[in-house]
């Protein structure tokens, strides 16, 4: 069973001069998806390079040009893997873990792990692995409201606990914290998916536990049978859609995902 998602992206910005833009919005070719046909228009640039992104998952552009930045990406990803019932899984011990799933045990800029550890313990100490990661979810879902425009680029895992209140990214980051408080290995994940409202890149966090990484979309918007993973990092920091080093002004954005069928 696969779920075929049609991705078209649409994004125009009005560059002050000559700028380096690094862009991360391909859906990646990872376990779990296939992309097919995939169409990239990017505007004349002086330098132009593709570079791995974290983990080797999908990859970065590096521009310079001179503007303006329009940008045009359309493909479809047919999502093969299924949804999980993370409950019935356990978690690792951290000391057999390898380089990979050890470097997102640590606290982050977004994500300060180490201040969470009283929390997680004292609301969700009788649980653990899958268990705990469903509820740290379920309790997110439940206690954060989805807010555009209620945060900024700054805002922590923190601030959104105090505030309760979010976008997506800070969904994402307060489900990482808390599960790497618990000793369990969490990412952030840039992805695309069709139940996103309103339509906009989206983020969600990615767990590690027993049998690999779990996608786990602490909005409720999402599920891993229709997201397509474009990238991954520590946090939002490492996963961000567009990089821009230089003065920008955003004319047009349209992000559009359907599911076909």
């Amino acid at each position: 069973m696969s779920n075929m998602l049609n991705i078209e992206i649409d994004m125009e910005y009005g560059l002050g001069g000559p700028t380096d833009v690094l862009l991360f919005l391909e859906a990646a070719n990872v376990d779990g998806q296939i992309v097919k046909s995939p169409e990239l228009i990017l505007p004349p640039a002086s330098h132009t390079a593709r570079i791995p992104g974290e983990d080797d998952i999908g990859e970065r552009i590096w521009m310079q040009t001179n503007g303006p930045l329009q940008v045009t990406y359309r493909t479809q990803v047919e999502v093969t893997r299924e949804d999980a019932d993370l409950s019935g899984l356990a978690s690792q011990p951290p000391h057999l873990m390898d380089a990979v799933t050890t470097r997102y045990l640590f606290a982050s800029r977004f994500c300060p792990a180490d201040e969470f550890q009283s929390f997680v313990n004292a609301e969700f100490g009788n649980l653990a692995g899958g268990a705990r990661i469903a509820a740290m979810r379920d309790w997110i879902q439940q206690a954060v409201s989805y807010v555009p425009g209620s945060s900024g680029p700054h805002t922590t895992a923190v601030q959104t606990f105090i505030e309760r209140q979010g976008i997506c990214r800070d969904f994402a980051h307060l489900m990482v914290t808390l599960s790497r408080a618990s000793g369990i290995p969490a990412r952030m994940v840039s992805v695309y998916s069709p139940d996103v409202t309103p339509p906009d890149f989206h983020a969600v966090a990615q767990i590690w536990l027993e049998d690999g990484w779990h996608l786990v979309d602490a909005t409720g918007m999402g599920s891993p049978s229709r997201t397509a993973i474009v990238g991954v990092g520590l946090d939002a920091a490492e996963i961000a859609f567009l990089t821009l080093y230089g003065n920008a002004v955003l004319n047009r954005q349209v992000v559009s995902v359907t599911a076909a069928g």
